[in-house]
């Protein structure tokens, strides 16, 4: 896994679990962090910022939590989607799935990986363990 530079300016975590969120910003206090779990909203400061860093998660809503394939176009997938056909923007960013959804993760991950995008899936349970060693 790629570590990140501690220079750079923002890292983007589409996240709707308030305890997750919680653990980001706290690790994460050194960096600048934008924080959704909206769809519209990481589509738009990824248009308008610059990231160094990019936290997927795939179950962005309650009702998604059992399903094993939403496609409602409110999941991390549509954030993935939209990464995937637009390649101009972010095209250098490292793009984490951390997501606990295995099904919705494989297909973002293989969305983006389609797209030549810089991703890997590391389970939110591994971030602590994988990412932080590395930066």
């Amino acid at each position: 896994m790629a570590s990140i530079d501690r220079e750079m300016e923002r890292i983007l975590i589409v996240e709707d679990d308030e305890r997750r969120r919680s653990w980001f910003h706290k690790e994460f206090a050194a960096y600048e962090r934008d924080t959704t779990h909206q769809v519209a909203v990481a589509v738009q400061w990824l248009l308008e910022r610059d990231y160094a860093l990019i936290f997927l998660d795939h179950d962005l809503a309650a009702e998604h939590y059992e399903l094993e394939m939403a496609d409602d176009g409110l999941t991390g997938y549509a954030v993935a989607a939209w990464l995937a056909d637009h390649p101009e923007c972010q095209p250098a960013t490292q793009i984490i799935i951390h997501s606990l959804n295995y099904p919705g993760s494989q297909r973002m991950l293989q969305c983006l990986l389609n797209a030549g995008r810089n991703a890997e899936h590391v389970p939110f349970p591994y971030l602590p363990s994988t990412f932080l060693k590395s930066i």
